[in-house]
């Protein structure tokens, strides 16, 4: 094979046919509605990062809430704390949305990461039989083999003055010999009863439609929309031992005990201080 060949097999859609391409159309036609929440939906081969794309397009003013951006393929994915995510070609699903939550008070936008883990949970349990933990705050644990590991997550960015744009991406074929790192898993790894992303995705966007619909009715109200208790229900970090690192190098330990109304983890350390913990990395240590 010449190295043209080669370049033309790899940007081939259908060079791998046990991942095949998604179809715009048919999820345009499946997902936008007269009277929903998604107003487009575009899927494109390559790019750097959806989450950048949308910003861009937010700030230029060409993006609607509802927006959403789909990617065969990242070059330049990002994580919380400028992590990278990279996976190969239609191994994953990558894909970033606009939201512009109006009527909803800024302080309690920090509930969308959160918002978004419980919708894609609950879709994955549904469509893939996946049971799938929260860690707080942003990221998909699925158990591998009896070991708990990280099948995706979750990045909300504020763009421009009224949106969030949020961004998904979930390891769904990934096979063990091209895991990123140890700790990584995927759908298919976790005996997933499906790995059709065309169905996973309509699944997660008809889920997160309903959970936003739901808190912005509440106006934004973590109680009364069902949101905190749901996350609670859900989150893999609360009863664990764990270590919070804070911005500023400084570092604690303790149990987490609680999500409170802000959405933070709340940490019980050994000095019988309850600190809340709205920003840093949480490390999971052992169960209590």
């Amino acid at each position: 094979m010449t190295p043209r060949d080669a370049s033309d097999a790899h940007d081939n859609r259908w060079s791998d046919l046990g991942r095949p391409p998604l179809n715009g159309a048919a999820l345009r036609r499946a997902l936008v509605r007269d009277d929903g929440l998604w107003a487009d939906v575009e899927v494109v081969q390559r790019t750097g990062s959806t989450n950048s794309d949308l910003a861009g397009l937010v700030t230029e003013e060409n993006a609607d809430e509802g927006a959403v951006l789909v990617a065969e393929e990242q070059n330049a994915g990002r994580g919380r704390l400028d992590r990278r995510w990279t996976a190969p070609a239609r191994s994953g699903l990558f894909f970033s949305v606009v939201l512009k939550p109006t009527g909803v008070p800024v302080e309690r936008w920090g509930w969308l990461p959160l918002l978004t883990g419980v919708a894609v949970a609950t879709a994955l349990a549904r469509t893939a039989g996946v049971d799938t933990a929260l860690k707080w705050p942003n990221d998909l644990l699925v158990t591998v083999d009896g070991e708990e590991r990280k099948a995706g997550g979750i990045l909300a960015e504020r763009a421009g003055t009224d949106a969030v744009v949020v961004g998904i991406g979930i390891n769904v074929t990934l096979r063990a010999d091209e895991l990123p790192v140890p700790g990584a898993g995927s759908l298919a790894l976790a005996g997933a009863t499906t790995t059709d992303r065309d169905t996973v995705l309509r699944a997660v966007l008809r889920s997160l439609e309903e959970w936003y619909g739901r808190w912005r009715d509440a106006s934004g109200d973590p109680v009364a929309s069902g949101l905190q208790e749901a996350y609670a229900a859900g989150c893999a970090t609360l009863g664990r031992v764990v270590r919070a690192e804070l911005p500023g190098g400084r570092s604690i330990i303790g149990e987490a005990v609680a999500v409170d109304g802000d959405g933070r983890i709340v940490i019980a350390t050994e000095d019988g201080v309850q600190e809340p913990v709205g920003a840093g990395d949480v490390i999971h240590l052992r169960a209590v």
